[in-house]
């Protein structure tokens, strides 16, 4: 029987700390209880929302006014050079595992935090690799037909940040099939520590945030790539920024409203800096930070993270 529970507090389920209560709130460890709780979200008229590690998301102070889905699936299954692993396996776990048995590809994603349901979903990556570079095929539940569909890696519409299953809500990502290939153990072990001590370098461990706020944006504006590449000294790909670095360039570094800053250490996160901001404090933050890099350089910031209750 599904523990459904009532008026539960988002803030303490989310990276940043912030956001208001779910209407309805149920963790669910296998496909019949993901279905019985979608039955119920539907038999009470509630809009539902699939929960993973909430790394990547900011909760409305008024919190959701629905059924939360909190995955909790997480077995791995190594099979060969293969992984198949289900969608509430945290990533770092299923990375590990991967270097346990000797297989590369997953390292430069070591330190993303979130499920590996939601890094298909949301395609995620750094220092070059995507998600996208090592699956091999995802099954997906389609709430609308209420069976389980499967995708090939070539029809999963992978693109920078985005994917099938961020596009359409009704696909719920269930588990991933990763091809790696073979490596040595203790090379693969020390690409993965190296990468998390990249990360950790930068101050950004254990923060209050969402990790990164923008997309990196693409830009016509010749001065300002011009500038980006004199001062890295490497050309801008496909006429690409880092966010982090354009907002830098805003002169928004430690910019702050109410309880909300941009973080001093990397202009990309938007960071819960006094322990109590909210979901308003962070949305007028964000609005300004896209004024004036709009104003400045007339580019658009897009949003990475997710909002939730808006």
């Amino acid at each position: 029987m599904l523990n459904i529970q009532e008026n539960i507090s988002l803030a303490p389920l989310t990276s940043f700390r912030i956001g208001g209560p779910a209407k309805f709130y149920v963790e669910v460890s296998s496909l019949e209880e993901l279905e019985e709780a979608l039955f119920f979200a539907k038999e009470k008229k509630q809009d539902f929302y699939i929960l993973g590690g909430g790394t990547n998301l900011l909760v409305s102070d008024k919190g959701f006014d629905g059924v939360i889905i909190r995955l909790k699936m997480n077995k791995i299954t190594v099979a060969g050079q293969t992984l198949e692993v289900e969608a509430g396996v945290p990533l770092i776990k299923a990375i590990n595992t991967a270097a346990e048995n000797g297989l590369a590809g997953m390292e430069k994603m070591a330190g993303i935090p979130g499920t590996v349901g939601a890094g298909a979903r949301g395609n995620v990556g750094a220092f070059g690799t995507e998600m996208k570079s090592c699956i091999k095929s995802v099954t997906a539940f389609d709430t609308e037909k209420m069976e389980l569909v499967s995708f090939e890696n070539e029809n999963c519409n992978f693109a920078y940040r985005t994917s099938v299953f961020k596009e359409n809500k009704n696909l719920i990502v269930i588990s991933v099939t990763i091809d790696l290939k073979k490596g040595d153990v203790a090379e693969i072990k020390k690409l993965t520590m190296d990468t998390i001590m990249m990360r950790a370098s930068k101050g950004l461990h254990g923060v209050k945030s969402a990790g990164s706020f923008f997309m990196n944006p693409v830009t016509d504006n010749a001065k300002l790539l011009s500038d980006f590449e004199k001062e890295k000294g490497v050309a801008a790909r496909n006429n690409t920024l880092p966010a982090g670095w354009v907002i830098e360039q805003a002169g928004l570094l430690g910019k702050k409203m109410g309880g909300a800053a941009i973080s001093e250490l990397h202009a990309n996160y938007v960071v819960n800096d006094t322990g109590d901001a909210t979901a308003s404090d962070v949305i007028m933050l964000v609005s300004f930070v896209k004024q004036q890099v709009r104003d400045q350089f007339g580019i658009q910031l897009q949003e990475e993270v997710n909002y939730l209750g808006f």
